[in-house]
């Protein structure tokens, strides 16, 4: 009986050990950051959490005013202006999106995590109590900022901005096109900046963002826009008769622009409403699909046309249109070469043939010949002999 003990106690810790081993409570390895963010803006909260079971993640919010009154976050909630993308792997990920904050989406942001099998079950109270992780977001009103450009002359113009209330001290000023920073105010006053464009043109022309470094970072939009420069990806285009062609133009202009296609000899705006002609044209870049090919009617020269609120630019591009045997024309003339000099061959070698046949007649009849000779000066021997 004490052995039989023995051996269930021994069972027993041997089970809770290795459950002991397997599982393991939920812990985070990464936590929501508070921010303060600008009416308007969006904001991003990653939580990480580990364990065994992979725990599951969940989004609290509870706004300043309230006491005590978290509320679930659901993905789409709030006019769908929340987000929520979790994954649950090698451990559980979760990342809360709230896009277009308003003032009343300031409060404490909670991540929860619990790998509790009875943890939604609200009739059993968990064994293991949820972890939490917490961020405070503010949302702030968004400072003024006057932002201007001013043509000096044609091609100059000069960008301004002026920030009248900052957030927070301002660090420094980046000029920025795109993701490209194009000039730094390192040194203040800061409250009012510019940047000057010496020539304005499609390379630069676009939005320039001039961005004050405050807690949280303020920028302002100011558009620079020149005239379209529009160019052709192939100056001519060759095609076969009853094929189709595709002529293509670019363009890498801002504002950007409306596209139209001209045929040259007609001066009329191409119509893509029937069979013949298709355009698919996005801002950067249109093409011209012209159907069944015809030698007379299609080829000409084609222009692109792109204009926008500055003013249009063109390119040209000339089709030529080969007749349905072009294909043909070179094996045709590798067979013309080939009956020449066949025929060539076969004329010199019926002339040679006749003259090999006499040699070879002259060659046997030589020896015809002085044997008849020598028989004559035989039978003249022998009549003086009888003489």
């Amino acid at each position: 009986m004490m052995g039989f003990c023995m051996v269930l106690v021994t069972v027993l810790s041997t089970l809770f050990l290795s459950r002991a081993a397997t599982a393991s409570t939920a812990g985070f390895i990464k936590s929501p950051l508070s921010e303060v963010k600008l009416l308007g803006d969006d904001v991003e909260l990653h939580c990480e959490v580990i364990g065994k079971p992979i725990p599951e993640a969940q989004w609290w919010f509870e706004r300043d005013e309230s006491v005590d009154t978290f509320m679930q976050l659901w993905d789409g909630a709030w006019q769908d202006r929340i987000r929520i993308n979790a994954t649950y792997r090698h451990h559980a990920t979760s990342t809360l999106s709230v896009f277009d904050l308003t003032t009343s989406d300031s409060g404490t942001y909670e991540c929860r995590a619990s790998n509790d099998p009875d943890r939604n079950d609200l009739k059993k109270s968990p064994r293991i109590k949820w972890i939490r992780s917490q961020a405070n977001i503010i949302v702030i009103g968004r400072p003024e900022i006057i932002a201007d450009v001013e043509m000096k002359n044609v091609n100059e113009a000069v960008l301004f901005c002026n920030l009248t209330n900052p957030p927070s001290e301002i660090k420094e000023v980046l000029w920025k096109k795109g993701e490209e920073v194009v000039f730094t105010h390192k040194e203040p006053p800061f409250i009012s900046v510019t940047y000057t464009i010496s020539k304005v043109d499609y390379h630069s022309a676009g939005e320039y963002v001039c961005l004050f470094e405050t807690t949280p970072p303020v920028n302002a939009t100011i558009s620079v826009k020149a005239a379209p420069h529009v160019t052709a990806y192939k100056a001519s285009e060759n095609g076969n008769e009853g094929e189709k062609v595709v002529l293509i133009c670019k363009s890498s202009s801002y504002p950007s622009v409306i596209w139209s296609w001209y045929k040259s000899g007609e001066n009329v705006e191409i119509n893509a409403t029937d069979d013949k002609y298709k355009i698919l044209s996005v801002p950067e870049k249109t093409e011209l699909h012209i159907q069944n090919l015809h030698i007379k009617n299609d080829q000409d020269s084609y222009i692109c046309e792109g204009s926008n609120e500055i003013s249009a630019a063109n390119a040209t591009i000339v089709l030529r249109v080969r007749s349905r045997l072009a294909a043909l024309w070179p094996f045709l003339g590798i067979v013309a070469e080939v009956i020449v000099l066949v025929t060539v061959i076969f004329i010199y070698e019926k002339r040679r043939k006749p003259d090999e046949v006499l040699d070879d007649d002259d060659a046997g009849a030589t020896p015809l010949k002085s044997n008849a000779a020598t028989n004559h000066k035989d039978e003249n021997v022998r009549q003086r002999n009888s003489n």
